[in-house]
């Protein structure tokens, strides 16, 4: 799945535990609203290494920062279900 099939990334490491806890929390809120996310590992790009390597996991929303380290999966699928203005 590429970066324009999906309006959420998380940005992730290996032996991440929050990174796993994201990753669940991102799957009960795609469940409810139908988007779908994709994984973005900083060690496999070094300017993602260099903007989020010391905030793991980092969701982005449509390319802009959502929060870091703990989903808020209420203020999530609050954005995601809420028309853009």
């Amino acid at each position: 799945m590429s970066s324009r099939d999906a309006r959420l990334t998380l940005i992730t490491r290996p032996g991440c535990h929050l990174c796993e806890d994201a990753k669940a929390a991102l799957d009960r809120v795609v469940a409810v609203t139908g988007d779908r996310w994709i994984e973005r590992d900083v060690t496999d790009d070094i300017e993602l290494e260099r903007e989020y390597g010391d905030r793991l996991p980092v969701v982005l929303l449509d390319g802009r920062e959502h929060g870091y380290w703990r989903v808020e999966e209420d203020r999530l699928l609050r954005d995601l279900t809420t028309p853009q203005l």
